[in-house]
């Protein structure tokens, strides 16, 4: 049998590696230990801000503002202890897919990797699925009010008419029979205890309350709820003056619940404070946490889950502005606020 013959070499020139690192749409580039981008290809001014000879041979502190080089500067210590970092960010209309990776040679992480790649037709897409999810929300959203109606409006009431016939009952057989009067006083605290679960039930499905009761009466509730199985402090900061539109008011209670939500189940914090404060100017919502924060836009993190898309929503609806600042050493603030302008 004939032998089969060996591939022939297939050496590919340097300077078509060059050129390929250069011409490809994306911009990668590679970082030392210290932070200093020693080489760049491609473009990287949507990224940075900077064009490529701008920051070659200088570190992140030097090239970028303080809170952009902290974000850097976590991204490549991940990748430096191993890990892949996987992002995405919006830049003006442009939406980037980036990628951080340790660079090994002989078997060591000897530098750290970056690639990014545009990405906006793939975020424009998801932002059509997003739109999908929150029209389900808002379905979900008048499902629950609808559930709260009937509990409130007919349960509640006909089981506080229920009491109030027992108690006639009870005041009729007094004198006859002392001993179904114990009975029946005993099946009117039942129902006390079950008309409050049932207002209590109907209070968390939907936050009504906040138009029956003000914004600080419900936060309060809220702050109340989470002690009850939050081991960590919760603080409540309500400016007493406030006065806002039942509908921006009622926006800011469902951003404050799912952020506090979020905090309990996800952060392992020990201390979370709720604060809504007003100025001539601004009004603005803010939840904060001590616990384990994220990286904004690492799609690692799940931090774009439903909790998320719930308070995108809700802000969307008042025309609230909402933003998210976390970093894994000061945990996480969710910041929802509106121009009194507005």
């Amino acid at each position: 049998m004939p032998s089969i013959p060996e591939p022939a070499p297939t050496g590919v020139p340097d300077a078509w590696c060059l050129a390929l690192l250069e011409q490809n749409p994306a911009c990668q580039w590679i970082v030392s230990p210290d932070h200093v981008f020693n080489l760049i290809f491609g473009d990287p001014s949507s990224i940075f801000g900077k064009a490529a000879a701008d920051l070659t041979g200088r570190s992140i502190r030097e090239v970028l503002d303080p809170e952009s080089a902290a974000a850097w500067k976590d991204r490549f210590t991940r990748a430096w202890n191993g890990e892949t970092v996987v992002l995405r960010e919006r830049r003006g209309d442009v939406t980037w897919n980036i990628s951080v990776f340790p660079i090994r040679l002989a078997g060591e992480i000897q530098r750290v990797g970056g690639m990014a790649r545009e990405a906006t037709a793939y975020f424009r897409a998801e932002q059509e699925l997003r739109y999908t999810v929150l029209g389900a929300l808002k379905a979900q959203e008048f499902e629950r009010n609808m559930a709260s109606k009937f509990l409130h409006d007919s349960v509640g009431q006909n089981l506080t008419a229920l009491g109030l016939q027992l108690d006639l009952v009870r005041m009729d057989l007094e004198t006859v029979s002392p001993e179904i009067c114990g009975r029946i006083a005993q099946i009117q605290k039942l129902l006390e205890v079950m008309m409050e679960e049932v207002r209590e039930y109907s209070y968390e499905l939907n936050p009504s309350t906040v138009e029956r009761a003000g914004l600080r009466s419900a936060l309060d509730r809220l702050a109340g709820r989470i002690r009850e199985r939050f081991t960590g402090t919760c603080r409540l900061n309500v400016d007493p003056s406030l006065k806002l539109d039942k509908k921006i008011a009622t926006a800011l209670y469902q951003v404050a619940q799912e952020a506090v939500e979020n905090a309990v189940q996800h952060s392992g914090c020990s201390a979370i404070e709720i604060a809504v404060k007003s100025s001539r100017t601004i009004t603005f919502l803010e939840v904060r946490d001590n616990g384990r924060g994220f990286d904004p836009a690492d799609l690692a993190s799940g931090c774009r889950g439903l909790g998320l898309l719930s308070m995108e929503h809700y802000a969307a609806q008042a025309g609230l502005k909402l933003s998210i600042s976390s970093n894994r050493e000061t945990g996480t603030s969710v910041r929802a606020s509106i121009s009194q302008s507005d």
